[in-house]
């Protein structure tokens, strides 16, 4: 198992046990109806019509920004956008005066797990309001239960909560044993028959593939999808190889799994080895000068040659890559320079998933040895310079953090995600479409969001400072526009108190 697949366990083996954990004290339950009121409290402000007047829109297309434009907003929906001596406002409507700001689309993170901080009280009182009070208006969730992801959106969509709008894969389809739960194992044809055919009966959106898969068990999914005319997406499984992958209709691949492999001038061989158990008895410190010596190889053994052929492949098929650096830098190839333990993004985070957060720093560090970190650290740079090379290609590629990950914040890795987007090369306007724009093209819903136009959904994020100069410019938020809901920078800090409530409180 990578690394990156082990650190993942831990945070999903907690989704099992968490309900166990908590504790019914009045305290708590104090504590729950405190961030609950305030959340949809949150929920119920905006007035039926509103206009953001004098505002600078970026809108995502690569065109230059409109200065001094007004925007209206009504009923869930972009009503007018247009010079704001052109735009008349309706006569009941709100007004704020954005001058000096900047308006772009609500925010998508393209990876994340609802579920990853328990069910339901975790996504709801800690999740959702940090993503809201980050700009995050749309996510697509990898992994979790239909029947719960489907409720969450379902209290949404119906305004009985504030969140984003929610598109889910359901349960992992995996090999024999799985990697986390919940999984469907799949080992033929008949098997991914049943499963695609019954997920997409259930309503999920994407069919997820995972890592333990069978050779077998991944090409019948890929072909039971093609029939039943739903996309599947996921980790490239150790037993496939990334080309194959894309070949085989893999819509979107997440954390760059299989990527840099592909691009090894010994690639079967590092497969082969990866597949490969270690001895009986094996110690641990074997097992890590074994993981080693495997990263060495690899990282001598990457061609530019072979990558570009790989990139060309992926452009063709129109292969997505949600790279997901939140997790990758903080968790699968975790440095001590790299560690956000103490971040103070922490006193978000309620006490039991700390927990299961520093059993994952643990894991990752423990008998490892500056050796191990510089490898982890040349490692991140070549997936940096992979990206990089993907956008020169015309790879698509979107934003997503794996939330809630260890080391990962819901929300707020989502601009971590962007600077490190830039980082690999990328323009902050490129970065923006990661995020906005691409995300509505993926889901293929970009006739209605994604970007800043009349006749589109009201997710909106007002800033008081130009991302395009500087990439973490979509940190510094004055306002969020939820599906028409104006939240204004108060009623977000009273979303993030909320929040830190719950988070003392479990």
């Amino acid at each position: 198992m990578s690394s990156l697949n082990a650190a993942e366990n831990l945070w999903h083996c907690y989704n099992c046990g968490v309900r166990s954990l908590l504790t019914r004290r009045l305290t708590t339950v104090l504590a729950l109806l405190i961030s609950a009121a305030c959340f949809n409290s949150c929920s119920k402000r905006s007035p039926s019509a509103f206009a953001i007047t004098h505002v600078t829109v970026i809108n995502v297309t690569g065109a230059a920004p409109q200065r001094d434009s007004t925007v209206i907003v009504s009923g869930g929906q972009i009503i007018a956008v247009g010079a704001a001596d052109t735009i008349a406002i309706p006569r009941d409507a709100k007004v704020m005066d954005a001058r000096g700001k900047f308006l772009i689309p609500g925010l998508a993170d393209m990876h994340l797990h609802l579920t990853g901080a328990g069910e339901p009280t975790g996504s709801r009182e800690f999740i959702l309001p940090l993503l809201i009070a980050n700009g995050i208006t749309t996510v697509r969730d990898m992994g979790g239960r239909v029947e719960y992801l489907k409720g969450l959106r379902s209290e949404i969509e119906s305004a009985q909560r504030l969140g984003p709008q929610i598109f889910f894969t359901g349960p992992y389809l995996d090999g024999d044993p799985p990697a986390f739960q919940p999984s469907v194992v799949i080992r033929n044809k008949a098997e991914a028959a049943a499963t695609v055919e019954q997920l997409k009966s259930a309503g999920v959106d994407f069919i997820k593939t995972q890592s333990h898969l069978g050779r077998e068990g991944y090409f019948a999914i890929a072909e039971e999808c093609r029939a039943q005319n739903i996309r599947f997406v996921g980790h490239v499984p150790d037993t496939v190889s990334a080309a194959e992958a894309s070949a085989a209709g893999q819509t979107s691949i997440e954390h760059l799994t299989g990527v840099l492999v592909a691009t090894s001038t010994r690639e079967q061989e590092l497969r082969r080895e990866q597949l490969a158990s270690g001895p009986p008895n094996e110690s641990v410190s074997a097992a890590i000068q074994r993981s080693r010596g495997w990263q060495r190889k690899l990282l001598e053994s990457l061609s530019t040659q072979k990558a570009a052929r790989l990139l060309q492949e992926f452009a063709r098929n129109h292969t997505w890559q949600v790279p997901t650096f939140p997790t990758l830098v903080h968790m699968g190839f975790l440095t001590p320079q790299m560690d956000l333990r103490g971040d103070p993004w922490e006193k978000y985070v309620p006490s039991k998933v700390q927990q299961i957060w520093e059993q994952g720093r643990k894991t990752q560090m423990e008998n490892r040895n500056d050796v191990d970190f510089a490898l982890r650290a040349e490692i991140i740079k070549r997936s940096l310079e992979i990206v990089g090379k993907m956008n020169e290609a015309g790879v698509p590629i979107m934003a997503g953090t794996d939330a809630a990950a260890p080391n990962v914040f819901p929300g707020f890795s989502l601009h971590e995600d962007l600077f490190y987007l830039v980082k690999a090369g990328l323009k902050p306007m490129q970065a923006l479409q990661a995020a906005t724009v691409k995300p509505a093209q993926f889901l293929e819903r970009n006739g209605e969001q994604g970007s800043v136009a009349a006749g589109k959904r009201a997710d909106l994020v007002l800033l008081d400072a130009n991302p395009l100069e500087d990439i973490r410019n979509t940190q510094r938020i004055r306002a969020v526009v939820v599906n028409g809901r104006l939240l204004e920078r108060r009623d977000l800090d009273e979303l993030l108190t909320g929040v830190e409530r719950y988070a003392k409180a479990h």
